[in-house]
């Protein structure tokens, strides 16, 4: 199951950078989301906690300022979006994981 995860995270990154590039569907969102699930439930271990969340909330602060980059700001923006739509929902297992452990000690 293990390798299923990092699978589905490959394939949640490629997904996000090629849709921004390509198209705009909605049902990329839902994709990428069931991905991000996936991802949260079998790829992050609670040794890598702290450093995904943290890696997460600076990506998902930072996506809305690289839109002012010159040329290639809209462009940027969409993939940021795709992929912060796909991280969300792994932020939200590994968040809700690491809850239920600190609540159980």
């Amino acid at each position: 199951m293990q390798t299923f995860g990092k699978y589905a995270f490959i394939l949640g990154l490629v997904i996000a950078v090629i849709a921004a590039i390509v198209t705009q569907f909605t049902w990329v969102a839902w994709v990428l989301a069931l991905l991000g699930l996936v991802v949260g439930f079998l790829n992050i271990t609670s040794e890598e906690t702290r450093s995904f969340l943290l890696a997460a909330i600076g990506l998902m602060l930072s996506a809305a300022s690289v839109q002012s980059i010159p040329y290639v700001g809209n462009m940027v923006t969409h993939i940021v979006s795709n992929v912060v739509v796909f991280i969300a929902p792994a932020v939200l297992v590994v968040a809700l994981k690491s809850l239920l452990e600190t609540a159980k000690d």
